[in-house]
């Protein structure tokens, strides 16, 4: 049996995924929910790295293991900014937050950075050749 379609045609190339989670309205929820995953995970990497368990960071950090355990929980969003920054303390680490342009994306840096490199490359090649 064929699976019933509604005739219209969906064509979702060339569009982006950026694009897809601003149509959708879920952009925001998705980078807080991917930013967490990321600080959860290396807050779990430190502790590794210091062999430190649940028990003894709860205690570090003067709360209970529960909060430990929101804190290092991915879907959990709602952690404030100050106790990830006194997790990090507890660690050795610190936590660096920066402000970025919208629009330059890991493609935009990258391409920067290969173009700077081509410049320094053929500012030093022309620097040779008129030596």
């Amino acid at each position: 049996m064929k699976p019933k379609t509604s005739g219209k045609i969906l064509d979702h190339s060339g569009s982006s995924f950026d694009s897809f989670l601003d149509e959708e309205g879920i952009r925001e929820e998705v980078a807080s929910i991917a930013v967490k995953r990321v600080l959860a995970w290396q807050l779990e990497r430190a502790m590794r790295r210091r062999q430190k368990t649940k028990q003894a960071m709860a205690r570090d950090l003067r709360t209970s293991r529960s909060q430990l355990d929101r804190l290092l929980d991915p879907r959990n969003v709602s952690v404030s900014l100050d106790t990830i920054a006194r997790a990090a303390r507890v660690l050795g680490k610190r936590v660096v937050i920066r402000i970025a342009d919208a629009k330059v994306g890991r493609i935009g840096r990258a391409s920067l950075s290969k173009a700077r490199s081509r410049k320094t490359l053929s500012s030093r090649h022309s620097t040779k050749q008129s030596e």
